[in-house]
């Protein structure tokens, strides 16, 4: 019982870092158009994080995302499902805090995926592994960014067709506002996606404890289905703990580097993400918020000319994208070694 409060401990502080290294994702374009200040609109998407709670559990009525993350490793292959999950999350903290250090705007969620399965390859080789779970997250780390892309393309066109007669400061004010509602929403669809990966992982630790030892009913669990309310709860709330904290780091490469936003493009790139995360939450898909919103920019600059994106900076950040997964499986099977030996 001691390792499971271990990993619960472990998969909320990555919860929360997660929060602060992914902040930027919904906040970038509404400080960098001057909407907000960094600290109202950390605030705002704090908020919107854990409203996201009550969405998934009143409305959508269920967490997909959480049972699609939790069968990424098979438990019945592995011996020690514990060591397995603590060394995915020492791997995932690491690599990202190394990523947010360096202001590299990489994926949280493949981060702890990579991790999970890492370990999980390490410990019994890769029949551990769900491939057909990895396959599809793999193909939304194309998937995700390019149907941004497109919805950012296809959002901004038309919102510049609708306002085409306006005259220009009216058109600023009026998407100064509504910016806050598209920002709203984003934030809404970073907290469904990104907090249920962690309860993912915390029910495969749970379900895994409850087949080899008595827990306390609190902690029981058979299945996805029997999910405890404290665990969704404390996942939004740490998640939203972080986004208060900041990452403004990130925030610089997301709201200036890519290309300049102004807030009617603040507003389209921000509807687009929230559109994507909201198409891949009904999915039960996994995917990365960072990529996602960095596709929406980058298909709301390429509105004005191609050469308003600054492609090196977008071919960096896809090395980043690329890299993630391995780079953490790797750490993550480092890592399972020495778990192995110490516990």
């Amino acid at each position: 019982m001691t390792i499971l409060i271990v990993i619960i401990a472990l998969a909320l502080i990555f919860d929360y870092i997660n929060g602060f290294h992914d902040a930027a994702n919904s906040i970038a374009t509404v400080v960098s158009s001057k909407v907000l200040t960094p600290t109202q609109a950390v605030v705002w998407a704090a908020v919107f994080n854990f409203v996201a709670y009550f969405i998934a559990k009143f409305i959508i009525g269920g967490f997909g995302i959480a049972d699609t993350v939790s069968k990424t490793v098979d438990m019945s292959f592995i011996d020690n499902p514990s060591h397995v999950i603590i060394a995915g999350l020492i791997a995932a903290i690491i690599w990202n805090l190394i990523t947010w250090w360096l202001g590299i705007p990489s994926s949280s969620s493949h981060t702890l995926i990579g991790g999970f399965a890492g370990a999980g390859i390490a410990a019994s080789g890769f029949e551990a592994v769900h491939a057909g779970v990895i396959g599809v997250i793999a193909l939304f780390i194309v998937a995700a960014p390019l149907i941004g892309m497109v919805a950012g393309n296809i959002i901004t066109l038309a919102t510049f067709l609708l306002i085409r007669r306006a005259k220009p400061p009216k058109a600023d004010i009026w998407f100064r506002r509504t910016q806050l509602i598209s920002s709203a929403a984003l934030s809404i669809g970073h907290g469904l996606n990104d907090s249920q990966k962690v309860m993912g992982i915390i029910a495969a630790a749970l379900i895994a404890g409850s087949s080899t030892q008595s827990l306390p009913e609190w902690m029981h669990m058979n299945s996805i289905s029997d999910m405890h309310d404290w665990i969704p709860i404390g996942c939004f709330t740490a998640i939203a703990l972080g986004t208060v904290s900041g990452g403004w780091k990130i925030m610089k490469t997301m709201g200036n580097r890519i290309t300049k936003i102004t807030p009617v493009e603040g507003f389209c790139a921000q509807t687009a993400g929230a559109i994507t995360l909201f198409i891949t939450e009904i999915l039960h898909v996994p995917v990365s918020t960072t990529h996602v919103i960095t596709g929406s920019i980058i298909g709301v600059g390429s509105v004005k000319r191609l050469s308003a994106v600054r492609w090196g900076v977008t071919v960096n950040l896809m090395w980043a994208w690329v890299l993630t997964i391995p780079v953490s499986a790797l750490l993550a099977a480092m890592f399972y070694m020495i778990v192995a030996r110490i516990c």
